[in-house]
């Protein structure tokens, strides 16, 4: 009850990108987890052809993130993220109802380049319309994030009954009703004049020491959080056994993030500085990958009672990982428009996710050659050390930027501002 008045406090914008959040994840979650197979089995592809389709639609997000925080900045949040919806809308159609590769690729570039407009957008329409709630509206998106990244995968694993293009065309009509419904509701705010040009834009965040001295140590955040996909999925099928048990990861992490997520927020926004909590986010999501390794090893698990005692263990490294990404996502997304003028948090934004996903892809492929390494060696632990040495690495790093005094202060409001969100609230 707590979080749907919470929920109704915040303005009708501030609500609809909420919704908007679930609606993009269940989509997004519902398709592209089941692409590779329906490219390679369906359609017969090679895993080259189909490394290159799936390649593709990342490059075309990663990469472009800053022109869509550009974009943001410019032409204005509300446009760019209903462009992204629409775009993804064809994009996901196409997937539908193409089986050429020429097609295919087209709907790769259009499903990341909406990501890439979309997601910075968002996130500085978010920033702004919740004043001085940053965090919490922040933790309110990672809520329905969450949820709509566990409704997908279901949903998509009972549309697969029928075939992947009652799939696609369930997704794309997600992000079409989306489209509508920003159109119709999210409201147009001026976008206030910036001067320079949009390279000028760049070079003054490029050249913004703090920001990028941030935005490297929080490499260990987004690499973590992908092991949700990689790391532990597999030392839950590893430990027990059952090709199923990866699905245990995301409720356990689901249910806890529902539970929990506003409340720590709230209870931690005035209790320490957003450097201290960030730091600690990553301290206890490093550490959350020494109980997983408890569980590897081993004869296979005999019966179900012993296959769910050795899942115990990943589940408790996994609640563990989704309790720090509770404890610090929020103060990082609060942080990151304070580094710079509010001309430009678009801008901003764009540029933290194109070095997050760099990052992702470099850590991604450290913790791949260790999972690898480990197999090939009898080291098991290797790649579960490795992700706890990226948590307390980044850490370390937060934790001296905060010791430094780099980390932005918050932001003071005129009160007249003030007054008028408070006008605003629904």
């Amino acid at each position: 009850m707590k979080t749907l008045r919470t929920i109704r406090d915040f303005p009708l914008a501030v609500q609809l990108l909420l919704v908007n959040q679930l609606g993009v994840n269940t989509g997004f979650y519902l398709l592209i987890p089941y692409l590779a197979t329906h490219l390679g089995e369906d359609l017969g592809m090679s895993a080259a052809v189909v490394g290159i389709v799936l390649g593709l639609r990342n490059l075309s997000q990663q990469g472009l993130f800053i022109v869509g925080g550009s974009a943001a900045d410019r032409l204005g949040a509300r446009g760019v993220i209903i462009a992204g919806c629409a775009l993804r809308t064809v994009g996901f159609g196409l997937f539908a109802l193409g089986d050429g590769l020429p097609v295919l690729l087209a709907a790769s570039v259009l499903s990341g380049l909406a990501g890439a407009l979309f997601n910075p957008a968002v996130r500085a329409y978010l920033s702004v319309e919740s004043g001085e709630r940053k965090a919490e509206a922040f933790a309110l998106f990672n809520m329905f994030a969450t949820t709509g990244a566990l409704i997908g995968p279901l949903l998509g694993s009972a549309l697969l009954l029928v075939d992947f293009r009652a799939s696609a065309l369930t997704a794309a009509g997600i992000f079409a009703v989306l489209t509508v419904a920003q159109a119709l509701v999210l409201p147009a705010r001026e976008v206030p004049a910036n001067r320079g040009g949009v390279l000028g834009d760049w070079r003054e965040v490029l050249s913004n020491r703090r920001f990028l001295a941030f935005s490297t140590a929080m490499v260990g955040m987004f690499t973590l959080e992908n092991q949700l996909y990689l790391l532990l999925p597999d030392g839950a099928r590893a430990a027990t056994g059952l090709p199923g048990a990866a699905s245990a990861v995301f409720l356990v992490g689901t249910v806890a993030n529902l539970a929990l997520q506003l409340r720590v927020t709230t209870r931690l926004k005035h209790r320490g500085s957003r450097g201290h909590w960030i730091t600690a986010g990553l301290v206890l999501m490093g550490l959350a990958f020494l109980p997983p390794a408890a569980a590897l090893g081993g004869p296979p698990a005999d019966g179900a009672g012993e296959a769910a005692l050795r899942l115990l263990p990943v589940l408790a490294g996994a609640f563990l990982l989704y309790l720090g990404i509770m404890v610090a996502q929020p103060f990082v997304m609060e942080l990151i428009p304070e580094f710079g003028r509010e001309g430009l948090t678009g801008t901003y934004f764009g540029i933290f996710y194109v070095v997050s996903g760099i990052a992702a892809a470099v850590g991604n492929t450290a913790v791949g050659w260790a999972m690898d390494t480990g197999r090939g060696t009898g080291r098991d632990w290797l790649p579960w050390l490795c992700c706890v040495a990226f948590g307390l690495l980044s850490a370390a790093g937060v934790d001296r930027l905060r010791r430094l005094r780099a980390l932005p202060e918050p932001r003071p409001r005129p009160a007249a501002a003030t007054a008028t969100s408070r006008e605003k609230v629904s």
